[in-house]
């Protein structure tokens, strides 16, 4: 049984990522293992996210392991986190949402972001197909697909969506269309304020989601810094001039680590928060070991600070 509908207020999930170290079917493995882990362990979901060719520690179909990871558990939520939306016919992404639901009850979700893609190719068609989406995962201007069964449920049992939020036309944007947000983890504090205020002043009703990565215990801060020149690899210049130094929140102490996303959620002003410990080098056992504490000593106090 799920605790919390996908992106609820106060939940807190977990987004995994494949060591690209192992081969595919020990990549599979691996992130099922880890998801069942975390889920077990007391967070509320689990994210996945996309890249192609090998891009380092991403996948190229999401969604197809977030089916792997809620066959292999009975609680919790899954959301491909983000889903590169231009890259897809609509109504067919819509249509495998809706079905992945119809199979999982209650546990599917869904980020979208055009980001990693040439902008000017996808931002015309991010803009133009997002609200479809949106609109059919709530059982709405489903046309020739009126006919669908998974769609016809959406109608009582619609599917959140959140949009990766970047800049302030973003945010507006997903509050409009009656999405949630999600913020990339790597701009600063102020400027992810700055974009849930747009989305309240907006009338966004659904999820503001914070994304910070955590670790317990010593950070290994060269690997940081790797993974800081992954995203600027795909990040514009737009973007990157909102990012500040790291904003990883680590500690020995799991109640500091815990008090300091509990404090950056209500600086940011946001309803739920996403967990990542993935870096470029962690390797399976680092991170089984992460998610393990996380689920013991940090979830249930932040828990207790944002209850």
């Amino acid at each position: 049984m799920t605790s919390t509908a996908p992106f609820a207020a106060k939940s807190i999930s977990c987004r995994l990522y494949p060591h690209n170290d192992l081969d595919a079917p020990s990549i599979v493995r691996e992130v099922c293992a880890q998801a069942k882990l975390a889920l077990d362990g007391g967070f509320d979901g689990i994210m996945t996210s996309e890249h192609h060719g090998g891009f380092a520690g991403y996948m190229p179909w999401p969604l197809q392991m977030v089916s792997f990871i809620l066959e292999d558990t009975d609680r919790g939520w899954g959301a491909p986190c983000p889903l590169l939306l231009p890259l897809r016919p609509t109504a067919m992404v819509a249509e495998e949402i809706a079905w992945l639901d119809a199979r999982h009850p209650g546990r599917v979700g869904l980020d979208f972001t055009s980001m990693g893609l040439r902008l000017e190719d996808a931002n015309p068609k991010f803009k133009a197909e997002f609200p479809k989406v949106v609109a059919m995962l709530r059982g709405e201007e489903l046309g020739e697909l009126e006919g669908d069964k998974a769609f016809q449920r959406c109608k009582t049992h619609p599917i959140p969506v959140l949009s990766t939020a970047v800049s302030p036309a973003a945010a507006r944007r997903a509050a409009r269309h009656g999405a949630g947000i999600i913020l990339e983890g790597m701009s600063s504090s102020e400027r992810q304020r700055e974009l849930c205020d747009e989305f309240d002043k907006a009338g966004g009703t659904m999820s503001k989601v914070l994304i910070r990565r955590v670790w317990v215990g010593e950070l290994p801060a060269a690997i940081v810094d790797q993974q800081r020149k992954i995203y600027e690899s795909y990040s514009s210049d737009a973007a990157r001039q909102h990012w500040p130094a790291d904003q990883t929140i680590h500690s020995a102490d799991p109640d500091e680590v815990a008090e300091r996303i509990a404090d950056a959620m209500k600086q940011i002003n946001v309803d739920a928060v996403n967990l990542r410990i993935h870096l470029p080098g962690v390797t399976p056992t680092q991170a089984r070991d992460q998610i393990a504490r996380l689920g013991a000593e940090v979830v249930p106090k932040l828990r207790a600070l944002i209850g």
